[in-house]
Formats: C-alpha cells, sequence, structure tokens
C-alpha cells in the first residue's frame, strides 16, 4: 500500500511506525511542518507553514488549525498531482493538518492520532487553582479549543489513541471509534543497567545505589508539577545531606503559558525558593542527548512524576521500564499505570510535605523500593513492550484501515 504520515513535528509518535511499515514492502512518505528539522526515518516532504491568524477572539484557535490544515491539503494536492496517491493518510489530530485531507483523496481511508481532547471542566483546566482560572471564559476557551478536534475524529474512518484515560477525554459519543494502542516502550533498550554512570557538569559521577533523585520534562513547567517538585526539595536535601537532585528539561512554553511576568517557570520557583536549596546539589542539565536522559532513570534512586489531567509522559513509562524508583503523582492519567504501593507510589499533586515524605523514605530505605521497582518493569514489558505488543498492534490497525 501506499502510506502517507502526517504530522508537524514528525516522526513524533510515529517514529517506530512508519519505518516498520516501510521494511514490510509499504511505499511510506511523510508530510511535516517545513520548520521541522527532526531525522527522518522515511522520505518526507515539507509544507510551507501558514501565516498568523489576526485577533485574539474565541475562534481564533480554530482559526489557527484551519489555516494549518489548508496548507497541508494544498501540499498533498501537489503531491498526488506528482503521482503519489495514498490508500491510507494517517494524520496526528491537534494541530489541524488532517482536517481537510478527505476532500483531496476522497477515497483514501483516514486515520487519526487522537492524542487529548480539551474539556471545560474535570481534566487539565482548572485543575491547578494558582495558576489556572476555572472561570467561565476559561472553559469557554477551553470548549472552543477542541473544535478541529472533533472535526477531525467525525471525518476520520478509524482513530487510536495511546490510553484509556486520553480515550476518555472525548466526548462519549466519540469514543468507540478510537482504538487504545499505546505507542510502545523499547523495553529491551530501556532497561536497568548496573554499569550506568552519569558524570554531571562539576565532574561528580553517579552511579546506580548513590542516593539520586531524578526530574524529567520536556519543558520545567506547572503542568508537570514542577513548582509542587522543587517546593519539596528543602526538607529531602536537609534530610539526606549526601542526596544529589538531576532535573532534565528546558525552558520554553510547553503545554501552558510561561510566567505572566516573563522568564522562566524554573527561575520563578528558584526565585521563590532563594536561600532554601542547595544549588550545589541540585543539577539542571536543561535539553540533553537521549543517553545521557537514560543514565539518569538508570541511577536514579527516586524518579519523581508529577502531571496535571492530562496527557502522559513516554518519561514516566521509561523509568519504569529502566527500573527507576517512580513517585507520580494520584490523578488519574497516572492510575491507568501505575497502583499505589505494587508497581509505584502514588503522592496527591499538591501534598508538598507528602513530596519530601515519600522521596525521603526511598533514599533512606532502597531496599523498601526493589519490589516496587521489579514490578514496574513487569508492567511495562506485559502491557507497553514495543516490539512484542504495540507496534505489532499498530501495524495491523494499520494494514486494515482501522478496521
Amino acid at each position: 500500500m501506499k502510506i502517507l504520515f502526517v504530522h508537524q513535528n514528525f516522526p513524533g509518535q510515529f517514529l517506530h511506525l512508519a519505518p516498520a511499515l516501510a521494511a514490510r514492502g509499504h511505499e511510506v512518505v511523510a508530510l511535516t511542518d517545513e520548520d521541522n528539522r527532526r531525522p527522518s526515518p522515511v522520505r518526507t516532504l515539507r509544507y510551507r507553514k501558514p501565516p498568523a491568524v489576526a485577533g485574539d477572539g474565541i475562534g481564533r484557535h480554530y482559526g489557527e488549525m484551519a489555516e494549518r490544515g489548508l496548507a497541508v491539503a494544498r501540499a498533498a494536492r501537489q503531491l498526488g498531482e506528482s503521482g503519489f496517491v495514498p490508500d491510507i493518510v494517517f494524520g496526528h489530530s491537534g494541530w489541524g493538518e488532517p482536517l481537510f485531507l478527505r476532500e483531496v483523496w476522497p477515497a483514501a481511508r483516514q486515520l487519526a492520532y487522537a492524542e487529548f481532547c480539551y474539556r471545560g471542566a474535570g481534566l487539565d483546566v482548572g485543575f491547578d487553582p494558582e495558576f489556572q482560572s476555572g472561570d467561565l471564559g476559561a472553559r469557554i476557551g477551553a470548549v472552543a479549543r477542541r473544535t478541529h478536534l472533533v472535526q477531525g475524529l467525525v471525518d476520520a474512518d478509524a482513530a487510536v489513541t495511546p490510553t484509556a484515560w486520553q480515550r476518555a477525554s472525548y466526548p462519549e459519543i466519540l469514543q468507540g471509534r478510537i482504538r487504545v494502542i499505546h505507542d510502545g516502550i523499547d523495553t529491551e533498550t530501556v532497561c536497568p543497567d548496573p554499569t550506568a554512570r552519569l558524570v554531571l557538569p562539576d565532574g561528580v559521577e553517579l552511579a546506580p545505589g548513590d542516593e539520586v533523585v531524578s526530574f524529567v520534562s520536556r519543558n520545567l513547567e506547572p503542568y508537570r508539577g514542577l513548582h509542587i517538585f522543587l517546593r519539596a526539595l528543602p526538607e529531602v536535601l536537609a534530610a539526606r545531606p549526601g542526596a544529589r537532585v538531576v532535573v532534565i528539561g528546558g525552558e520554553e512554553r510547553g503545554y501552558g503559558p510561561l510566567p505572566a511576568e516573563g522568564g522562566s517557570w524554573k527561575a520563578r520557583f528558584l526565585d521563590e525558593l532563594d536561600g532554601r536549596l542547595d544549588l550545589s546539589r541540585v543539577h539542571f542539565l536543561g535539553k540533553v542527548p537521549y543517553a545521557t536522559y537514560l543514565a539518569l532513570l538508570r541511577v536514579s534512586r527516586a524518579h519523581a512524576y508529577l502531571t496535571y489531567p492530562f496527557v502522559l509522559s513516554w518519561s514516566l513509562l521509561e523509568a519504569m521500564s529502566a527500573g527507576a524508583p517512580v513517585i507520580a503523582s494520584r490523578t488519574p492519567p497516572v492510575e491507568e499505570v501505575i497502583a499505589d504501593g505494587r508497581n509505584g507510589r502514588l503522592v496527591d499533586f499538591f501534598d508538598v510535605a507528602g513530596w519530601s515524605g515519600a522521596l525521603i523514605d526511598a533514599l533512606r530505605s532502597p531496599e523498601t523500593m526493589a519490589t516496587l521497582r521489579e514490578e514496574a518493569r513487569r508492567t511495562m514489558v506485559e502491557r507497553y513492550d514495543l516490539k512484542r505488543l504495540c507496534l505489532p498492534a499498530l501495524l495491523r490497525f494499520v494494514e486494515s484501515g482501522g478496521a
């Protein structure tokens, strides 16, 4: 078959799927944003990024998504004129790119990657009153942001999402057309390694068994609990004088906005904690190569993961696969994976003292976390393994046209 992937940051969630389909003899092409410079495992074409939509009214977000969908449709028409007419179109619905592709290729099976659907209440909006408003305006804004997501799902022949909780974010009337298949964790690569070493910028070398607290987020922000984590650290560092804290993540805009007063969330919270954190033992590495990230997970004695009710991070699952003892927030997307006391520890998202205590306990008594680490690894192998479970299921999904 001829299969087209559409994703503004390709390969994104299709990192393993696209080349696996090509290896099975299909002609696989990707269409992505002209600014995307990520390496691609398949032949990739680029569409021209649409201009910004003027104004700040309630319909602006849909306008931006529709303009991107229009840009993709124009590029798709040119692709078709060059001789590539796909049997399958598989697009991420998050940025509006697949909105009009049925008009270009009405005979192709249209598949959607349905990652998350916004809602006025009950998910991320209003969850954290310190940084979010749950008022009428915020709720209406969230509902307006899902217009293109619902339209994209209505027009798709079938859709897939990584977790049951993410499927449940969509209106109930649409959930029946969404399959739950996780992208998959490469448990052969992401595995415990007693020989792992992480060298910090100050030259200190960390190894499994050291008192290492780890925290990972693509961007450091409240959506992933940076404020709660940093506020818990003074007590942790005081109780465990040999502990080191290693934080990976950028300081750009993430899922939520940057501070209204400017700067980054990292700077904002470090200012708040000025004088209370021993920064000689808290190491911010920024964005790092994958090997560095994996080394951190392997040497960690306590891995903290927090999230609003939002998309679950790959980093949580990879931490579990790597054998890191995980302390995570008791929020619904996490509870789909972690059972408290069985394969990890759960702490209320906002309970700063509870976070301090849980991290101290993990550092003080690593033997108590050993069974949890083993069970976490088993959970990844038995439920989320890339090669044995998830990738074969995704291949069946695509090759069957979502049937």
